[in-house]
């Protein structure tokens, strides 16, 4: 059975028309399938539309969290209550074109366990929010080591990358790159990024930012390298400085540079601020993996009654 991992947050006019869209193509191709819908803490009426279409829909599972905890946590809470032998995650305004997954499990059967979507286009976008993604990726690219130029959290991995995805205990894991990360043999499928047909998208500029920062830092460590380098730039600059300052003083050129010292005391000061900030930010993530609290908390579920089915007959 396939599993379809869709994390919603204030969808409520995308719940239905997504099942019945990616439905439509699973059943058209013969795929034994479930819909696994995580309702993100929203605060629209996404949860009753997931409700609603469950009553109607015997492959759809919905599960509702207590808060909003992030599209992490929803992906990473679908993966872990899907039955599946495969999972596809997808986003559920239907940006990632559900024609695409029966392509991916016909390679999942011939042996391939890591499908991965990637972008032929991007789709229309502003120029500013084109340049932005651009620069996002690049700087992503070089953190974590891994080409994420046109990735995207669309792909299908298989019950056993799954389970090793779900086995490691970080609670800030980054889905893209960790599902990269884990190996197992792998193959991709290129697609467009289509229009939304509803709503709009809950990412706003600051958001986009944010979980930048959020993931390369809880993939990588590269950020905390800038302090080394910072360290080493002033360094050198001050062995500069010294050598102008003595070269000066014995050529008796010497002059109170009172504006050289206060741009100098701005610089190093600017340095160490950002520095430590890095490092109090790496800290802050220490801090929360040692509480180790949960990646999010369900405070409602309702099971596919197609699950339950194929339990049975398993049983």
């Amino acid at each position: 059975m396939l599993s379809v991992i869709l994390p919603a947050y204030n969808e409520e006019k995308m719940i239905l028309r997504a099942a019945k869209t990616v439905g439509g193509v699973l059943e058209e191709a013969h795929i034994v399938y479930e819909l696994v819908f995580v309702d993100d803490g929203s605060k629209d009426r996404t949860w009753e539309e997931i409700v609603s279409a469950a009553e109607k829909d015997e492959h759809i599972t919905g599960i509702h969290f207590s808060r909003n905890f992030g599209k992490e946590s929803a992906m990473f809470a679908g993966l872990a209550n899907a039955k599946g032998g495969c999972c596809v995650v997808m986003d559920c305004d239907l940006q990632h074109p559900p024609e695409t997954i029966p392509e991916m499990y016909r390679l999942w059967e011939q042996g391939y366990e890591v499908v991965e979507g990637v972008k032929k286009s991007r789709g229309k976008e502003s120029p500013l929010h084109r340049a932005s993604a651009g620069l996002f990726y690049r700087i992503l690219s070089k953190a974590v080591k891994i080409d994420m130029s046109r990735a995207s959290d669309f792909k299908l991995m298989d019950r056993r990358a799954v389970d090793a995805l779900l086995a490691m205990p970080e609670r800030n894991a980054f889905f893209r790159a960790l599902s990269a990360w884990v190996g197992f043999r792998s193959t991709s499928v290129e697609f467009d990024v289509r229009e939304r047909t509803e709503g709009e998208s809950k990412w706003s500029t600051w958001s986009l930012i944010r979980y930048a920062v959020t993931n390369i830092v809880s993939f990588s460590s590269a950020p905390m390298q800038f302090v080394t380098f910072a360290g080493i730039g002033v360094f050198l600059f001050g062995i500069l400085m010294a050598i102008q300052t003595l070269f000066r003083y014995f050529s008796g050129a010497a002059v109170a540079g009172f504006t050289t010292v206060i741009l100098l005391i701005l610089f190093i000061g600017s340095i160490i601020m950002i520095s430590l900030g890095i490092i109090g930010y790496y800290i802050a993530k220490i801090y929360e993996e040692v509480k180790a609290r949960p990646r999010y908390l369900i405070s409602k579920k309702i099971e596919s009654r197609i699950r339950d089915a194929a339990m049975e007959e398993k049983t």
